[in-house]
C-alpha cells in the first residue's frame, strides 16, 4: 500500500513519570491533530482495562441504607470510600476477600491488600471506616476485571446472596486526557502539532496509555481498511474453509487479540508482531522474554485457545509466500 503521509511524522516525549505523561506528535496535516487527539482521548477514557471492587456483602446488612453497631460510618458512605480504592493489575482474574474487623480499629484499603496478592492496591491509606471496642465488621469484597465506568445496576451477579450488594465500579486507570493543537509556523505547507497530556492512577504509565490506546484504533481500522483490499483465495478440495479460517487469524496482528497491557507490551518488545509468529514458538520459549511470567504466559494460552490455537503449532502448511 502507498504511504499518503505528506509528512515525516515523529512523536516526542516532553515528560514522562508513573502518573504523568505529555507527548507531542508532529507534524500532522491540517485537521489531522483535532481528528487523532479526540480518538486517542476517547479509547485511553473508556478501553484500557483494570480492576475495581463489583460487589460488596457485609454481616447483619441488608442494604446500602443501613448501619452497622460499632462502625463510624454507615454503609453508604463505606461504600463510597471503597469505589476510591485504586487497583493494579497483577491476574487478570477476579477475586474475592473475606476481612474481619474486631475494634477498636481504622479500616483502610492497605487490609484489602493484606488479604490478596492478585492486586496491587496503590492507595493503602484509603480511610474506609473505623471500628469501636465494641464493634466487629466482617464483610466480603468482590474484585472484577473491566473497563471505563460500570454503574451498580450492571454489576448484580445473578443468584446473589441477600445481602451482597453491588457498587458501581471505576475500571479505567487513566483519570485525565487533555490535547491541544496549534499550527506550526515556517512550514511550506499548512501542518499541526498535536500535544497530549495524560494522567493515570499508577497501574499503568502515561506513555503505556497513549501506545496501548494506539494499538486498540489500529486494529480497529485495519478491519476497515481490509474493505478495499479483499483477500481473494482460491477453495480447492485440499484447501478447506477451516484452513482459509485459520491462514487468516495467523495472518493476524496480535492487536487484535485484546491482551492485557502487560502481556501486549511485552510481546511489542520481544519483536512479535503477528500471531504467527506467537504460536511458532513453544510455551517455555516465552518464559525467557523479559518481564513475560506464567501470569502472561496463561492468558495467552486462554486466548489462542479461544481462536482454536495454541503454542507450537507448524504453521508453514497456513501461510502463502507474501506472510
Amino acid at each position: 500500500m502507498a504511504n499518503d503521509l505528506d509528512f515525516n511524522i515523529g512523536i516526542e516525549t516532553v515528560t514522562s513519570t508513573a502518573t504523568e505523561g505529555r507527548f507531542v506528535v508532529k507534524p500532522l496535516q491540517r485537521g489531522y491533530g483535532v481528528t487523532l487527539g479526540n480518538a486517542l482521548r476517547r479509547v485511553a477514557l473508556t478501553s484500557i482495562p483494570g480492576a475495581a471492587i463489583t460487589n460488596i456483602k457485609i454481616e447483619n446488612v441488608q442494604h446500602e441504607f443501613s448501619t452497622l453497631e460499632g462502625v463510624r460510618e454507615d454503609v453508604a458512605d463505606v461504600i463510597l470510600n471503597l469505589k476510591a480504592v485504586r487497583f493494579k493489575l497483577m491476574d487478570n482474574n477476579p477475586d474475592r476477600i473475606l476481612l474481619k474487623l474486631e475494634g477498636p480499629c481504622t479500616f483502610t484499603a492497605a487490609d484489602i491488600q493484606a488479604a490478596s496478592d492478585q492486586f496491587e492496591i496503590l492507595n493503602p491509606e484509603q480511610y474506609i471506616t473505623d471500628v469501636n471496642e465494641k464493634g466487629v465488621m466482617e464483610i466480603e469484597i468482590r474484585i472484577g476485571i473491566g473497563k471505563g465506568y460500570v454503574p451498580s445496576d450492571e454489576n448484580l451477579m445473578p443468584n446473589a446472596p441477600i445481602g451482597m450488594i453491588a457498587i458501581d465500579s471505576i475500571y479505567n486507570p487513566v483519570t485525565k486526557v487533555t490535547f491541544t493543537v496549534k499550527t506550526l509556523p515556517g512550514e511550506k505547507e499548512s501542518a499541526e502539532a498535536l500535544t497530549i497530556d495524560v494522567t493515570t492512577d499508577g497501574s499503568i504509565s502515561a506513555m503505556d496509555a497513549v501506545s496501548y490506546s494506539a494499538s486498540v484504533l489500529k486494529s480497529h481500522l485495519t478491519i476497515v481498511e481490509s474493505l478495499s483490499k479483499p483477500e481473494v483465495l482460491e477453495v480447492t478440495d485440499n484447501l478447506s474453509e477451516e484452513t482459509l479460517a485459520t491462514r487468516r487469524l495467523l495472518k493476524s496482528t496480535i492487536d487484535e487479540m485484546e491482551l492485557s497491557v502487560r502481556s501486549f507490551n511485552c510481546l511489542q518488545a520481544a519483536g512479535i508482531k503477528y500471531i504467527h509468529e506467537l504460536v511458532n514458538k513453544e510455551e517455555n520459549e516465552m518464559l525467557k522474554y523479559k518481564n513475560f511470567g506464567r501470569k502472561s504466559l496463561t492468558e495467552l494460552v486462554e486466548k489462542l485457545d479461544e481462536m482454536g490455537l495454541h503454542f507450537g503449532m507448524e504453521v508453514d502448511q497456513y501461510l502463502t509466500e507474501e506472510v
